[in-house]
């Protein structure tokens, strides 16, 4: 059950598609008190309670202890500190003796204290008189998350492509660096399906041009690439460079479609570019305008895109550097005193993306006008609806690749999301773990992290691991910041395991695009916490670094440095299997319990559940030479078992097509255990 209630005149957010009355009936759960001109939402948990939720967010999948401000931050030093990361995900679900969840639809910033100031305490705190909030009403959290996902609409779907192995780099600078790089992945056998586009491949950084000294013949070279199984992915910022001459920015000053301040003159910022405009995307007619100008790409070839800097980001305003200027002036240098110094210091360090500068600045909503800080979780959102929008017209028959940095629910319909600047730090690589499962919850289920970290120097041991662990994220990319150590996968000494590694992710992509699929098209989860299959199993409970994924494994990744090895808790009889590569592998069934797994550096474990099959596919390069015609099933069962796989060609949008599936089973035949398969060939390894 679900109920509605709405304080003030809430701004329309467009995360809730189905049709909710408000309730005349009193909140459940939640005690309402007021406090000043804002209001606070309080609830006593139980000792026992936990809290999931808040998609992307730090510390755990039990989200108690923590504050959390969900206000939309270019913040890429997560540690574990920070309250407001990139996307802004108001949903979580208690669970305990009672379960709920609760979804606040508040377009400006919203805060929850969960057992932070006391550890019993949930306290949540919208910034703003005017939202709405939801109560929902199950028997367990993984029911209300299904409820919640049916409430908010069915997830974007990724073209199969991009399953693959995705390379990255701030940035290839040019069109021979981006081919050195697919050579080199050929080379070494290291398979590949795409490489992206950072801000360098644009012509002054102005969004939707191609430098021609850099990318000369562009849609030649996009055609190039495709020809060897490679696309481009481009990157598009949200930022308009100002410069007359540019289309973009002289159309956009032109019908008025950038945001302004409040004299009526168009706002100004310091992102990429230099000084630029944002556009408005709170108002549909700059979401098309600005999602018709993808077509430039899209003409010349380009299948996917990444969105960026929308939060919106902001290095300076000249505001803010005109008061920096007057600080210094006035600044009494021969001062003893201490305190001074660190006011200076925080004076010329805080330039960026100030909440002076958010109230600066207006958006035009159709009509409606708002200051900025009051839809700022919208803004990045509302870049992503204006490119999903679009490309129902540019691409009316094949799905684009699309997902974006900043994120409020509602754009799940539109995009994926990554986690965005993440580090080479193995806590981040246990935060990417923790995370998943978090952003399913809010619909996001192609998502995924910068894989060996984005910022600082990644090491071998690490980005092995993490890329055991990217193996079964459905956005696989290896993301590296300017002035980092290089990390592709033949950058780091031998590459013959980077190959074995990701030669795994082609063998699974068939099991992991069909698991995908189905959460997408059933509004459920690709991970889940052990607890939303195990709930009877009290220690499997409280257990976070463990994942199933999809309905036949469970994962327990490596992500300690100089681990050889992890303790698993098993909540019932499995099989491990220890690839080495997609062919090389060990087995061994292990009983329910607490196991210490040895795992080499060079190694993926993952467990296949009792009475569940695991179908694999011949390894390959890319997705355009995936062998669907005969598979390897892997089974520990004794008795007749089934597993539906998802299969369509991975491009088109007609998604519930009769032929959709392809059944495997184990079927028993005069007490003998026998593998039966539809349209394909395949091999059991049974257990």
């Amino acid at each position: 059950m679900i109920n509605k209630y709405v304080y003030g005149n809430p701004i329309p957010t467009n995360a809730v598609e189905s049709l909710i009355e408000p309730s005349s009936e009193g909140m459940q759960y939640l005690t309402e008190i007021g406090h000043e001109d804002k209001i606070i939402f309080n609830y006593v948990m139980d000792d026992d309670d936990i809290v999931y939720g808040l998609g992307e967010a730090n510390r755990g999948l039990n989200k108690r202890g923590g504050l959390y401000r969900s206000f939309c931050s270019d913040e890429p030093n997560q540690t574990e500190e920070k309250i407001s990361l990139y996307g802004a995900h108001n949903f979580i679900v208690i669970s305990g003796m009672i379960n709920f969840g609760v979804f606040v639809d508040c377009a400006s910033e919203v805060t929850f204290d969960i057992g932070y100031t006391a550890s019993n305490i949930l306290n949540i705190k919208p910034g703003c008189p005017d939202f709405d909030i939801y109560i929902i009403d199950g028997k367990t959290a993984y029911d209300i998350i299904k409820q919640f996902r049916e409430m908010i609409g069915r997830s974007y779907i990724a073209p199969r492509w991009a399953f693959g192995y995705q390379q990255s780099r701030w940035s290839y600078m040019n069109a021979d660096e981006v081919r050195e790089v697919v050579k080199k992945h050929r080379d070494a056998g290291v398979g590949l399906d795409a490489v992206y586009l950072d801000i360098d491949y644009m012509d002054g950084y102005k969004d939707f041009t191609v430098s021609e000294e850099r990318f000369p013949d562009f849609p030649g070279f996009v055609k190039e690439m495709r020809d060897q199984g490679i696309r481009l992915v481009p990157i598009i910022d949200a930022g308009v460079k100002i410069e007359e001459g540019y289309d973009i920015y002289e159309e956009g000053r032109q019908y008025q479609f950038f945001c302004k301040r409040a004299d009526g003159t168009d706002f100004v910022a310091g992102v990429w570019p230099g000084r630029t405009h944002f556009p408005d995307f709170m108002n549909s007619n700059v979401r098309m305008w600005f999602g018709s100008k993808y077509k430039a790409l899209t003409d010349c070839g380009i299948e996917g895109f990444w969105n960026d800097m929308n939060e919106p980001a902001m290095f300076y305003t000249e505001e803010g550097i005109s008061e920096a200027k007057q600080y210094l002036e006035s600044f009494d240098f021969n001062t003893n005193d201490p305190g001074k110094f660190f006011e200076l210091n925080d004076k010329l360090t805080h330039l960026s993306n100030r909440m002076k500068d958010y109230e600066s600045f207006f958006h035009n909503m159709d009509g409606r006008i708002v200051r900025h800080d009051q839809v700022h979780n919208l803004y990045g959102a509302n870049m992503t609806r204006a490119a999903g929008e679009a490309f129902l017209k540019l691409s009316p028959d094949k799905r684009m690749l699309l997902f974006s940095r900043s994120s409020y629910i509602g754009s799940h319909r539109y995009g994926g999301i990554w986690t965005g600047d993440n580090q080479s730090w193995w806590s981040h690589l246990l935060l990417n773990i923790k995370m998943m499962p978090s952003l399913n919850m809010c619909g996001y289920i192609y998502s995924g992290a910068d894989l060996g970290g984005f910022g600082c120097n990644t090491t071998r041991d690490l980005m092995l691991r993490w890329l055991a662990f990217g193996i079964f994220t459905p956005l696989m990319r290896n993301h590296s910041a300017l002035g980092t150590r290089r990390q592709e996968a033949y950058s780091l000494g031998d590459s013959e395991d980077f190959k074995n590694l990701i030669s795994i992710r082609y063998s699974l992509i068939p099991y992991l695009y069909s698991e995908y699929m189905k959460a997408c098209l059933n509004n459920d989860m690709l991970f889940k916490p052990l607890s939303f299959e195990y709930s009877a199993d009290t220690f499997a409970r409280n257990v976070e670094d463990q994942l199933l994924v999809g309905e036949s494994i469970m994962i327990a990744p490596v992500y300690e440095q100089n681990a050889q090895g992890r303790y698993v808790y098993l909540p019932e009889d499995m099989l491990l299997v220890v690839f080495k590569s997609s062919a090389l592998r060990r087995y061994q069934v292990l009983r329910k319990g607490l196991h210490f797994i040895p795992v080499a550096v060079n190694e993926v474990p993952l467990f296949v559940r009792k009475d569940r099959i695991l179908p694999l596919c011949r390894t390959c390069q890319c997705t355009d030479e995936m062998d669907t015609s005969m598979f390897e099933m892997i089974a520990y069962a004794d008795t007749s078992v089934e597993y539906r796989m998802y299969s369509d060609d991975g491009v088109s949008k007609n998604y519930n097509r009769p032929n959709s599936y392809v059944s495997f089973a184990i079927r028993e035949n005069n007490g003998v255990l026998g593998a039966v398969a539809d349209k394909t060939i395949v091999k059991l390894s049974l257990f």
